[in-house]
């Protein structure tokens, strides 16, 4: 039996017959609707007092026959994959309204997110006769980028979507009588494929994951909720630059609450996938951690892949990692964000996995997977305890020297690697990107009479930073617990500095690491005006202000370190030299620091002692 889809309770025998026989219909591909095919769509829903649709195939078969409400019709699952690229569906919309509406949103978004071949509506009389008829096709269109702002309950410019006619990725044409319709509609598509394919194949993509639309929805009842969530959607822009995404466009909404299922609600959320069909969108990236029920709801909905704030930054950690430790914190952040989501199946989830010795239902791939994933996280967290040890005998070492240690931290992009580079003179990776660097780096600046200290980079703090995250990287965080001093490093030209302080100075309280001594470097003095420089150090009457790419202006920060380490110069010196062996060729320090020695400078005597040879000994400090 033909089977019928929607809102099919409560149908009477006649009516489910008069639905049934639509099947017979058969459409030629020069046509959009036959006479036959509307006369019979007229009489089921005059018979039952719903919309009624069938979805034509190319052929001229039809596929689906769909019954709604009086005045929405809901479309089956037709396939969740897109049409290949610059092609459609191959699967036209003719359905009934019974009120003489034109085409509603749900019918355009239909059209854009299904990329059917085209959507028309059969406008009826209130005898059930039909009368006009209104279609529309999908077009290509260049929009341009920018960031629409909408608030809840505010007014558009009154066509019901907030965009101008010209901008959308569709046409439609009439209502005109049904008799008068004149169009070639095997023409029509065939036209507009060639014009889409042409399109895609021109068109350069600068992301190897395409284009992405960024969302932000706030409550609009906080106090500074606009331009917080301004300042928030910038952040997001800039993380999903340093991700490698191609960012088409920006959307910002501000509700009275956070839609529990869709974030944004159903209306703004149409209105999005009709921009993402303008611009060629096939990621949306949400500006708030999204729960596994969201994420899939709107994919759903959106037909559009999904990401959350923790996705993009955990993406961008997967990329920056080069340590062996790093790239485990990684893979344990991941897992632990993944491990949740596992519980989005399908059908092909609940083959059996039985045997000998496991008769019974056994286990299903979906249990599979989670064990060893959870098998996967524990050998890491294993791993990841082993390194830990590791680098607090590194830190016995380097204490039992007596070495000052002094820790760079801040907001991610401050600028803590180029002020290493500067005062070190070493050659760290430093970039205008957000977590440009995740690995510690550890370098030596010597000052006057032979003192030195150790200068450590750390990962860049950021708010929010998911919590998967943040625990596996804690460990690095330690390197930081030992230092005798900190550089809390604020990009002075960042409109939402005051902010990045505030996080920073939470999560070092979070680390138990607040009640270290630091100094508070704002950076990037050469980007702001000197007056606006004179009001931060008003402000903080302690601070240093300086550009980490000009060397003369970290001479206030050279003599404020050398003040405060003077003590601790002061005990080293009663310590004893620390010993170094070359063996093989290779300086051997006994694990004293993270990472190769690059060059030795010899204290002593200082004539007739050579590093070279096998079994030397000599006493040194080293730059690592």
């Amino acid at each position: 039996m033909p089977t019928l889809y929607g809102n099919t309770t409560g149908l009477s025998p006649l009516a489910t017959k008069t639905l049934e026989r639509i099947y017979r219909r058969k459409v030629p591909l020069a046509t959009i609707a036959t006479p036959e095919l509307i006369k019979a769509l007229a009489e089921a829903s005059h018979e039952t007092g719903r919309q009624v649709g069938a979805l034509v195939h190319r052929s001229g078969e039809i596929d689906y026959v769909v019954v709604g409400d009086a005045t929405r019709l809901m479309l089956p699952d037709i396939g969740r994959l897109r049409a290949a690229q610059g092609r459609f569906r191959a699967l036209r919309l003719v359905h009934t309204h019974l009120f003489n509406e034109p085409l509603t949103r749900d019918d355009l978004v239909d059209l854009v997110r299904l990329r059917l071949d085209l959507v028309a509506a059969v406008q009826l009389t209130p005898q059930g006769e039909p009368r006009t008829i209104q279609y529309a096709y999908n077009v290509p269109v260049h929009g341009k980028d920018e960031v629409t702002v909408t608030v809840e309950g505010a007014a558009d410019d009154g066509d019901g979507d907030g965009r101008r006619q010209a901008e959308l990725p569709y046409r439609t044409v009439g209502p005109v009588a049904v008799g008068r319709v004149d169009v070639d509609f095997g023409a029509l598509i065939q036209a507009l494929e060639d014009e889409f394919t042409k399109r895609s194949r021109t068109r350069s993509v600068a992301a190897k994951d395409g284009r992405a639309i960024l969302v932000h929805v706030a409550e609009k009842s906080k106090v500074g909720a606009l331009a917080r969530a301004e300042e928030s959607l910038r952040e997001l822009t800039e993380l999903a630059g340093t991700a490698g995404v191609d960012v088409a466009d920006t959307v910002l909404q501000l509700r009275d609450r956070i839609d529990p299922r869709l974030v944004l609600g159903r209306g703004k959320l149409d209105e999005v996938v009709l921009r993402a069909s303008e611009l060629d969108a096939e990621t949306l990236v949400f500006d708030r951690d999204l729960t596994p029920s969201q994420a899939s709801a709107i994919a759903k909905h959106t037909d559009l892949k999904v990401l959350d704030r923790t996705q993009l930054i955990l993406d961008i950690f997967a990329q920056r990692a080069e340590s062996s430790d790093g790239k485990l914190q990684v893979e344990l952040a991941q897992l632990k964000y993944t491990l949740p989501r596992l519980g989005q199946k399908d059908d092909s989830l609940s083959r059996l996995t039985g045997g000998i010795g496991g008769r019974g239902p056994g286990e299903t791939k979906l249990e599979i997977g989670r064990r060893r994933a959870k098998e996967r996280v524990s050998f890491l967290e294993g791993q990841l305890k082993r390194l830990s040890r590791q680098r607090e005998q590194r830190r016995r070492r380097r204490a039992r020297l007596g070495v000052p240690v002094v820790s760079i931290v801040g907001y991610t992009n401050a600028g803590k690697s180029t002020l290493l580079n500067t005062l070190t003179g070493a050659d760290v990776l430093a970039e205008n990107k957000l977590f440009a660097t995740l690995d510690t780096r550890s370098r030596r600046l010597r000052f006057p009479e032979e003192r030195e200290v150790v200068i450590t980079d750390t990962v860049g703090f950021i708010r929010e930073l998911p919590k998967d995250l943040f625990a596996a990287f804690r460990a690095t965080f330690e390197e930081a617990a030992d230092a005798d001093l900190l550089l809390h490093v604020v990009d002075a030209s960042d409109p939402a500095r005051d902010q990045h302080i505030e996080t920073t100075e939470a999560l070092l309280t979070e680390l138990d690491l607040i009640s270290i001594p630091r100094i508070l470097v704002f950076n990037k003095a050469d980007l702001i005006a000197p007056e606006e420089g004179r009001r931060l150090l008003l402000g903080h009457p302690d601070a240093v202000l300086l550009s980490a790419t000009d060397r003369e202006t970290t001479r206030e920060l050279l003599a404020k370190l050398a003040d405060r380490l003077k003590s601790r110069w002061e005990e080293a010196a009663t310590v004893p030299a620390y010993e170094a062996e070359v063996v093989d060729g290779e300086l051997d320090d006994g694990g004293l620091f993270d990472g190769e020695a690059e060059s030795m400078t010899v204290l002593g005597p200082p004539s007739g002692s050579s590093a070279e040879g096998v079994g030397s000994r000599v006493r040194g400090t080293f730059e690592v």
